[in-house]
């Protein structure tokens, strides 16, 4: 058992694709990064919506130490993936709640 609870992290829906991989070359022989959907808010709030670490937080309901450790996991991942040509899986986990 968990000595602490995890808490949810709200995100807007996503409809896009769930797998990004390499032209050309097939999924079956690609390696395949996952990155998990609040991974991918957080990289969004931050770096597309040009938020600030705390405002992004608070919109998604996290403390500022989780973010930035999703901001950093989510960005290896994805800098991971275009340097090695490795596939993205886009992945919703449990702790994940859909605004709508």
């Amino acid at each position: 058992m968990s000595p602490f609870v995890v808490k949810e992290r709200y995100c807007r829906p996503f409809n896009g694709s769930t797998y990004f991989k390499p032209r050309g070359v097939p999924l079956s022989s690609l390696e395949i990064n996952i990155v998990e959907l609040d991974e991918l808010e957080a990289i969004h709030l931050c770096d597309y919506e040009s938020l600030s670490q705390v405002e992004a937080a608070e919109k998604m309901q996290i403390s500022t130490s989780t973010l930035q450790r999703l901001l950093y996991s989510g960005r290896k991942k994805v800098i991971d993936a275009l340097y090695s040509s490795k596939a993205i899986e886009i992945m919703k986990s449990e702790r994940v709640v859909e605004l709508s």
